[in-house]
């Protein structure tokens, strides 16, 4: 899906400080409401991933929940 960026204010993920392993996130773009684009900060030119609000919630919501844990 192709979403327009434009706009979008990227914030590095808390979760990333330290590790090496860097994400951002944008949320509430402003082109493409109900949409958030996740990408790899130390590339920022490269390919975008993006969700649906529900599906964000969702994957959010499993990270809180441990889903993920190893």
């Amino acid at each position: 899906m192709n979403v327009d960026l434009s706009g979008a204010q990227w914030r590095k993920s808390a979760r990333s400080a330290g590790s090496g392993e860097c994400v951002e996130v944008a949320l509430d773009l402003p082109h493409a409401p109900g949409h958030v684009a996740v990408r790899h900060s130390k590339r920022p030119d490269a390919a975008v991933i993006t969700y649906t609000d529900a599906e964000w919630t969702a994957f959010t919501g499993g990270v809180r929940d441990g889903e993920f844990d190893k």
